[in-house]
């Protein structure tokens, strides 16, 4: 019973988190949970539980998919391209380590995406807060007509 009550717990917690985050925040808090669901199952797999091996290789994959859909070509295409290719390293090493129930995968996949997450991490507040303020310039000024989330042009 504490348990499904301390995980209620940290669902709502999470879920009010991210819808006061930034896009710096949500992306920052997306990078960690890979890491986190890699290094779980990579335990997993180190003490044969496959079922837990495969629910934390799914969750790896699914954070990694969305990051990867939402890449803009048009603004640092460069950037984008190269991400895009890590990305899609990353998903091949994860079906390679589901199939092979090998944990070798999972620490390359993990060595290539570790400079992104240092990287990320290390953007100075600063330089958070010039991207939120270009970003906002960006949008359109009227933020309560909904209507523009259901046509996907925010």
């Amino acid at each position: 019973m504490y348990g499904r009550n301390l995980n209620a717990y940290r669902k709502t917690s999470l879920n009010a988190e991210v819808a006061v985050a930034d896009p710096y925040t949500i992306t920052k808090m997306l990078y960690q949970g890979i890491f986190e669901r890699l290094a779980q199952a990579k335990g997993a797999i180190e003490r044969g539980d496959l079922a837990l091996k495969s629910k934390k290789l799914s969750g790896a994959s699914a954070i990694i998919e969305n990051l990867r859909s939402t890449l803009d070509f048009t603004k640092a295409k460069g950037i984008a391209e190269g991400l895009y290719q890590i990305y899609t390293f990353m998903l091949d090493c994860i079906a390679d380590a589901a199939v092979e129930l090998s944990t070798k995968p999972i620490d390359s996949a993990m060595r290539a995406f570790l400079p992104i997450k240092r990287a990320w991490d290390s953007i100075p507040a600063a330089d958070q807060r010039a991207a939120e303020e270009m970003r906002r310039a960006e949008m359109p000024a009227d933020y309560s007509n909904n209507s523009s989330l259901a046509h996907g042009s925010i």
